[in-house]
């Protein structure tokens, strides 16, 4: 919608998971070196929790689409509040198991113990990845523990990963599920971003899209939006998108913190228990905002590579610069 008017290939603030986009702080690159392993050595249970919003879907594909997971075949589900026949009848869908496997759990057990031992012995990983876990029932976390015994007598066959938010991670807490959480070989969180890290989301956003952040926002508009989103990224992204059209409509090129006030009032966003609607809205001079020199923030410098250590490649030292750095 707004792309030509601001000079961007594409749009840099959708929702889709695209790892194109992947913004990786040292907590995000932590989880997604945590989920490759867990996938590429066939570890029996990965946990990976995490704030709605905060990134985990995104990882999940990250991680699945690494190098280092290039023989790893998924089963992704991402809606696992079913009934146990429903779910007996998804995974032999997924899996290919045939009509019979579906109507029975014996059946599913034995024609997928089968397949994954002579995938296995053709050098390739099968794994089942179920997001939003938080609203699995007990019946069928339950069922995902005998799926994680399905092993010989040196490996697991079918490595699995429950991506969910905090309350999977009370749940697993509980006495009834400690035979599921004795069987969790790796665990990872992802939480908000700071200050520094919101600008950063942002600008590595903005980048990849083919733009200049400084040309985008001002500092203080940056600062207001890390208030209001409270660092959650998928809210970050709605802001910065809604700030962006409302920015064209009144034909300015700077996003301002005026006009990410307006943005957060529209969608009853609050900072520190008032909404945008009851704070001041101060108007800033968009040539003498963009002739500020911000505050310099020590952050992650990263690349939109693939390989080397996880998606991105390797990490390099922090640099200093501004929000929004050079436009570079």
């Amino acid at each position: 919608m707004y792309q030509r008017y601001y000079g961007l290939r594409e749009l840099p603030f959708e929702l889709t998971p695209n790892p194109t986009y992947l913004y990786l702080t040292p907590k995000h690159r932590e989880a997604l070196s945590n989920l490759e392993y867990g996938l590429f050595s066939a570890k029996s249970l990965t946990v990976l929790i995490g704030e709605a919003g905060t990134g985990k879907t995104t990882l999940l594909r990250a991680a699945l689409e690494s190098e280092r997971c290039k023989h790893v075949r998924c089963v992704y589900l991402n809606n696992p509040a079913l009934t146990r026949s429903e779910f007996v009848r998804t995974l032999a869908t997924r899996f290919e198991l045939g009509a019979d496997a579906a109507d029975s759990k014996a059946v599913l057990l034995e024609n997928l113990e089968l397949v994954l031992g002579e995938r296995r012995a053709q050098g390739e990983i099968t794994a089942l990845v179920v997001d939003e876990a938080q609203s699995l029932s007990y019946e069928l976390l339950e069922e995902i523990r005998l799926l994680a015994n399905i092993e010989t007598q040196s490996e697991k066959l079918l490595p699995l990963i429950l991506a969910g938010q905090p309350e999977l991670s009370n749940r697993l807490d509980e006495p009834e599920l400690r035979q599921l959480k004795q069987r969790v070989a790796l665990r990872c969180e992802v939480g908000p971003l700071e200050l520094a890290e919101t600008a950063a989301y942002i600008a590595a956003r903005i980048r990849t899209a083919g733009g200049v952040p400084s040309k985008l926002f001002t500092r203080e508009g940056v600062s207001v939006i890390h208030e209001h989103s409270g660092g959650i990224p998928r809210t970050i992204s709605v802001i910065c998108d809604n700030a962006l059209v409302t920015a064209m409509a009144l034909e300015r090129q700077l996003v301002d913190q005026s006009i990410v006030l307006e943005v957060c009032r529209d969608f009853h966003l609050r900072h520190n228990g008032r909404t945008a609607a009851t704070l001041p809205i101060e108007s800033e001079p968009e040539a003498e905002t963009s002739e500020m020199a911000p505050p310099e923030v020590s952050v992650q410098s990263t690349s939109n590579s693939h390989g080397g250590s996880g998606m991105f490649g390797n990490a390099s030292k922090p640099r200093r610069f501004t929000l929004f750095g050079s436009g570079r």
